[in-house]
């Protein structure tokens, strides 16, 4: 019986992968050779809370919405540009899949820690980036109606290991298609940002 014991012992630790021990009350500890892991993406904004409402100056309930700001951090080693999306996946347009663009910022330089709130009109920007949404050549405050429910505007910065180089199309639709198919293979990291809203009752 001693002998049956022992061998299970020998069997166990011969089975664990090279790095790893036996932690006492169970379960495996790395050892300390192993790599730490690498810190998520992240993306934030000072305009709300993620999942919290957003408030009515980013919003078509004024007639001039801007931009919030946004920050991001923890961008994967080799990023080489980032890209904005910014919709609205409660929308169906013309009984199809597509649903609202209401931000599409892409080529933004690498070194890109965010943007300022309040981005100008423009396809393209300063630092070189370009932008579209289904306004135009801005950014397209939420818009959906008082009498259904909130929408779930969703934020997505994405980290890429090439740039871009993509024209804007007739528009915004073709442009987000054209845009997403370059970025396949590429994409490095992501990250998601969350508001609701609905426009405030008349």
């Amino acid at each position: 019986m001693r002998s049956l014991t022992v061998a299970i012992v020998i069997l166990a630790f011969a089975t664990l992968s090279a790095g790893q021990v036996f932690r006492i009350g169970g379960g495996v500890q790395r050892g300390a050779g192993a790599a730490p892991a690498t810190p998520a993406m992240t993306l934030t904004t000072s305009a709300w809370a993620d999942g919290g409402q957003i408030p009515v100056k980013y919003t078509q309930a004024v007639p001039n919405p801007v931009s919030p700001e946004l920050k991001w951090a923890n961008a994967p080693q080799g990023t080489m540009s980032f890209v904005i999306h910014m919709h609205d996946p409660d929308a169906a347009l013309n009984n199809t899949t597509n649903d609202q663009v209401h931000w599409l910022v892409w080529n933004i330089p690498a070194s890109a820690t965010g943007m300022p709130e309040g981005v100008p009109m423009g396809s393209q920007l300063a630092d070189g980036s370009r932008q579209i949404s289904a306004s135009g050549a801005t950014y397209r405050g939420p818009g959906a109606p008082a009498t259904g429910p909130f929408h779930h505007y969703t934020i997505e910065v994405y980290a890429l290991d090439t740039k871009v180089d993509i024209e804007p199309a007739a528009n915004e639709q073709d442009t987000r298609v054209n845009v997403m198919k370059a970025m396949q293979g590429h994409v490095r990291g992501k990250a998601v940002y969350v508001g609701l809203f609905h426009r405030p009752p008349q």
